[in-house]
């Protein structure tokens, strides 16, 4: 039985659970993941991960941060005034917007209010975390 390699097109059934066991995504119910072994269309853990399963083949990978959505960067947090949203935007933590920045728009998550203060996250929600993948290489294409 081939193993699955860099280029071939892939089937995956996966859940993801953090450090703690909550689950934050999984392909249960849903057909499986398709993607391109190599081809940057999914994390690089994930990819890493994947790389080498035959079909069948059920195992579970940790990723760190750095090869999943990258570490939380302080940078990427700020204190804004609350001016600077819409006039009738309902400004509440855990509210995203879309805020336009010099390399294109991006998400940014609510984190905090105090008065007139609203602290913003533009890190993706995943970013500093280590993350378990249980797979299940379903087909090669």
């Amino acid at each position: 039985m081939s193993a699955a390699k860099s280029g071939d097109t892939v089937r995956i059934h996966y859940t993801g659970t953090l450090d703690d066991g909550s689950v934050f995504d999984s392909s249960d119910g849903r057909d499986p993941l398709e993607f391109t072994l190599g081809g940057r269309q999914v994390i690089a853990g994930f990819d890493a991960g994947v790389d080498g399963m035959t079909v069948g083949e059920k195992k579970s990978v940790v990723i760190e941060a750095g090869d999943a959505y990258g570490e939380h960067n302080a940078d990427l947090v700020q204190v804004v005034e609350r001016g600077q949203f819409p006039e009738n935007a309902d400004i509440q933590v855990g509210t995203q917007f879309q805020a336009s920045t010099e390399n294109g728009p991006v998400v940014v998550v609510v984190t905090a209010i105090d008065g007139t203060d609203v602290t913003i996250d533009a890190n993706h929600a995943l970013a500093g975390k280590q993350l378990t993948f249980a797979l299940e290489l379903v087909e090669i294409v």
